[in-house]
């Protein structure tokens, strides 16, 4: 049962996961870290969240990461991240990853997924042009289709013709949908194997998983006893708290980071 938080109060959870020996922080980007925006390159964290991570960074056994959607060139893009950062990134739903002291991993891709995309991005680039509004996005193993800025009935068309080209070209590419957007993945990973990927990686015994939309889900349903999962805003979710913004994911950070430091001295 999914139980609200809110910023001033105590949670035992909360106080179980700032005291696991190893914690990692894995938090989706858009809408957990940052507010939603109409224009998808112009998101940035919210200064208060920067804050938090590089509080929690700086504490020993202590890892975050963002965990998005988002190809890894347009995620460290958004989040400002420097090639010295000390935040691990998963980008392209858990098909990528940027590690501190080690940078981007390889990741192999077939000439002929990649010949089919740009393919695919020619034929719906002019498609789209008669969709104001809608917005195509080249990712790094497929595409998305933006339609915040635009009349939710000229959206519900768009996607539909996007449905149509994808489902006659590529119909085997993974479809995922999210709020105001449509994308199409050569690639089946999801935000469960970045969450796997990412404990492995940190050796955590414990994770907090932060997300606001369907496919951060994925993410939540791999989720331990030793887990907490954190759903931003409304929405079916098997998340054990859920708080209200973006905000309030910076209030929750502060009070973890205050609770392990605390337990640290």
């Amino acid at each position: 049962m999914t139980r609200d938080w809110t910023p001033g109060t105590t949670d035992p959870a909360i106080t179980a996961i700032a005291r696991t020996p190893v914690l990692l922080i894995a938090l989706d980007f858009d809408g957990t870290a940052a507010p939603l925006v109409p224009e998808p390159m112009s998101a940035r964290a919210l200064p208060e969240i920067a804050d938090a991570v590089a509080r929690l960074t700086a504490m020993p056994s202590t890892f975050v990461a963002y965990v998005s959607g988002r190809s890894l060139v347009h995620l460290r893009e958004i989040a400002e991240h420097l090639d010295d950062s000390s935040v691990i990134l998963a980008g392209s739903h858990g098909a990528q990853y940027w590690y501190p002291g080690q940078g981007e991993a390889d990741v192999q891709e077939a000439a002929h997924e990649r010949e089919l995309r740009e393919s695919l991005f020619q034929e719906l680039e002019p498609l789209l042009t008669a969709y104001p509004g809608v917005e195509l996005e080249r990712k790094t193993f497929g595409v998305g289709i933006h339609g915040r800025p635009a009349a939710r009935d000229v959206e519900r068309a768009a996607f539909a013709a996007v449905d149509e080209v994808l489902a006659r070209r590529a119909a085997r590419w993974r479809r995922r949908t999210g709020d105001r957007i449509l994308e199409f993945s050569s690639r089946d990973e999801g935000k469960d194997a970045a969450i796997a990927a990412l404990r492995e990686h940190t050796g955590a015994t414990g994770i907090l998983f932060a997300g606001d939309d369907v496919t951060d889900e994925d993410a939540m349903g791999v989720l331990g006893p030793g887990d907490l999962g954190v759903r931003v805003g409304a929405g079916d979710t098997s998340a054990t708290l859920r708080v209200g913004s973006p905000q309030e994911i910076a209030a929750l950070l502060g009070v973890i980071a205050n609770e392990r430091g605390s337990g640290r001295e």
